[in-house]
């Protein structure tokens, strides 16, 4: 089993063992624990984890008698290069190198409880926790190494995993000495202070990517690379639409078929079989009829119905007066806005694969959410927490998708079932169809300008899209965010499919609103974007990005629509700022984004080179949303299966990409993974009025909407 399972995986060896075996296995060593960080629901306690420790430490590191150091973090490895910035974090407060540094990251039963890795928080919550936890534990070796030389610890120093004297760097110790032997607990008497970041020499590095050479060599091991003696591939009867219920099924040929297990039990009908081509023959096999619901809903009418569904408005932000607003108003201005369903479309789809041993349930997954989906599958296979262990090797994507796990409660019920290891892998029609799509939202903006060409009045009210990003940072007297509905809880009631979490939830189709709002504002009072926009706000940050993005774009101030095809937008999201300036061109209403400056204000940078490939991946990935990707659906039945008719951005797509980096050092780091996908679609949306006058409502700004809206013009 060894040999099938421990190649290089996100989690190494650590995918072999439990906590307590993991740690006799390394032998001694000092093991510092560290509070719960914020994100840790109250309700939510994390799991003991072992003798002497307070229950509510969230977290840990280890410090070996080799001196190498293991971080244990619930998050996990989606392709983002979390488990660098981490270790650089890290090595960065111990004093060692970063090689030194291993990473166990989404192992519940090694790792501390997490809520999941989403919502840019790896670095900028646990990362901060995992600073004070090393600067923590290199004041404990500074303390032990004290009591071994007979000196005071402000007599020493600490640096590349050595103690030395000041004044006398002969007389030294490691941490690999410090730790030989002992497994000490110890709990300072005063928070260790973390370096600032003038003390800097492993955070601000671009240092290659710990991952970087299992990952191009293909050697790492993602869910579906596993193999384990006498694994079963699961292919399961799936309903026509959502919502439909089984009338009859008929698996009598499935079942005469050699080595074919069929598995019938509340609901979850599957076939098995070693050999996966074998298990799909069987599934084609399967005769079954379904009653299918009618529902008039399609991508046209779906505005209409989650209008008509849409709850009591919840009041987010309110400042001034809105009826005083609108009296100071010389000019009113009236949009709706809107944005169809979209799909994660990771390049690895779900995937589980699970195996039962006594009564221990051990489950491999693709996912974002390791604890949560521990406590499901405990819960559905009525087993005790603890006997359910959740490994998570790398991941081929998430953005936000990867959060539910049904794949996982598949696959968990069937190796129950079976009594063998079994793996279940969506195709990419089921990853379509299971998807917990981008939610189709609408914002409803009513504002107002004065004489003097500043805004008086927003009126601001957003359906099924959440707040995020729509924090108001324009100087605005009269101010009013109300939300109706979101992406989470009652709200997925009104869709006729699975909704959920979608890179920067709400953000995307907030800042497209407001953004497009602004311009046409500006456009009115006959005024340059970027010069309104600063005219308009007197945030410093938001200025910097805005002013930093023209000087590197060579932008000249021009009211629009100016032909040129230039379009702005700017955004706050996950405590980022970050502006963006594109450049298109257009062809019988095709869109071609020529370049896009980017410029981001994320407080400290932990990792220069990975923070701008976030940067980059956003807005590439921002092209898709604001130009092409959509969900054609009748009801529940969705007519998008594949890559044929859902078109994600290609190669030949990239513009010429500026992403830059404004040194914030006074500034905590903030997200990184999402800020720079927010403005992708408003800049693009406002490029296009710049460059044809024509201004489009609706994303994705597809060849169809163009000719339609010029049509209309």
């Amino acid at each position: 089993m060894q040999d099938d399972i421990s190649k290089t995986t996100q989690n190494s060896e650590a995918t072999l063992y439990g906590r307590r075996d993991f740690l006799t296995l390394l032998g001694g060593g000092i093991i510092v624990f560290f509070p719960a960080v914020l994100e840790t629901p109250a309700a939510q306690g994390p799991p003991k984890m072992g003798p002497g420790a307070a229950t509510d430490f969230n977290a840990y590191l280890r410090i070996g008698e080799d001196g190498e150091v293991t971080v244990f973090s619930g998050k996990v490895e989606l392709g983002q290069s979390n488990t660098t910035a981490l270790a650089q974090m890290a090595a960065e407060e111990l004093g060692v190198a970063l090689e030194s540094i291993r990473m166990i990251m989404g192992d519940t039963d090694l790792c501390p409880w997490d809520m999941g890795t989403f919502g840019s928080m790896s670095v900028r919550v646990y990362g901060a926790a995992l600073r004070s936890a090393a600067a923590e534990a290199k004041a404990v070796l500074l303390q032990l190494a004290s009591e071994q030389m007979g000196m005071p610890p402000s007599d020493l120093i600490a640096d590349n995993g050595i103690i030395r004297v000041k004044s006398d760097k002969n007389r030294k110790l490691s941490y690999a000495q410090l730790a030989k032997g002992q497994r000490i607990i110890r709990k300072l008497e005063q928070k260790a202070g973390i370096k600032q970041p003038a003390d800097f020499t492993v955070i601000g590095q671009s240092p290659a990517r710990l991952d970087g050479k299992a990952k191009v060599t293909g050697a790492a091991l993602f869910t579906g690379d596993l193999r384990f003696p006498g694994l079963l591939y699961a292919r399961i009867l799936r309903p026509p639409a959502h919502g439909a219920s089984l009338k009859s099924v008929d698996t009598s040929s499935a079942e005469q078929m050699p080595g074919v297990v069929v598995v019938k039990e509340e609901g979850l009908i599957a076939v098995l079989h070693e050999d996966p081509e074998t298990a799909e023959k069987a599934l084609a096999s399967v005769k079954a009829a379904f009653d299918e619901p009618s529902s008039p809903v399609d991508p046209e009418t779906i505005f209409d119905h989650i209008l008509q569904a849409a709850p009591k408005p919840q009041t987010q932000e309110r400042k001034g007066d809105l009826a005083e607003g609108e009296k100071a108003a010389a000019a009113i201005f009236e949009a709706k806005y809107l944005n169809g369903y979209g799909a994660h479309a990771s390049i690895e789809t779900h995937t589980a694969c699970a195996r039962l041993e006594g009564e221990k349930m051990t489950v491999w997954i693709s996912t974002q959410t390791p604890f949560p989906n521990q406590q499901e599958i405990a819960r559905a296979l009525k087993l005790a927490p603890q006997n359910v262990r959740v490994i998570t090797p790398f991941v081929g994507g998430g953005f936000g998708g990867k959060s539910a796990a049904l794949q996982a409660l598949d696959a968990a019920r069937l190796a129950k079932a079976t009594g063998k290891p079994v793996q279940v892998s969506y195709n990419r029609a089921e990853e379509f169809f299971y998807d917990h799509f981008r939610p189709a939202a609408i914002v409803r903006i009513k504002s107002g300008l004065d004489g003097a060409g500043k805004i008086c009045l927003w009126d601001y009210h957003v359906y099924y899209a959440g707040t995020r990003s729509a924090e108001q940072f324009y100087d605005v007297p009269h101010n009013l965010m109300s939300t109706y509905g979101g992406w989470m809880g009652d709200a997925t009631k009104v869709h006729p499919f699975y909704i959920g979490a979608w890179r920067a939830p709400g953000s995307n189709i907030n800042v497209f609103a407001r953004e497009s709002h602004i311009d046409t504002m500006a456009a009115h009072a006959k005024a340059d974007p970027l010069e309104f926009r600063l005219r308009n706000t007197s945030d410093a940050r938001m200025r910097r990005v805005l002013q930093t993005a023209a000087e590197r774009f060579g932008y000249k101030a021009s009211p629009g629509p100016s032909g040129r095809g230039y379009g702005i937008a700017c955004a706050i999201d996950a405590g980022a700022y970050v502006a963006e300036i594109a450049e298109v061109k257009m062809d019988s209403g095709k869109v071609k984004v020529v370049r896009i400056v980017a410029v981001q204000d994320m407080g400290v940078v932990i990792n220069p080179e990975g923070a701008r490939m976030q940067m980059e991946g956003c807005i590439m990935m921002g092209l898709g949303y604001s130009l092409s990707e959509d969900i054609d659906f009748k009801g529940g039945r969705l007519f998008t299966s594949n890559f044929h008719n859902y078109s994600i951005p290609r190669f030949s797509w990239l513009p010429e990409i500026d992403a830059f980096l404004i040194r914030n050092d006074q500034l905590t780091a903030q997200g990184g993974g999402e800020p720079a996908i927010a403005p992708v679609g408003g800049a693009i949306a406002n490029a296009i009025f710049d460059l044809s006058g024509i201004r489009l409502f609706q994303m994705p700004m597809t060849p169809e909407r163009i000719n339609k809206a010029k049509m209309a013009v």
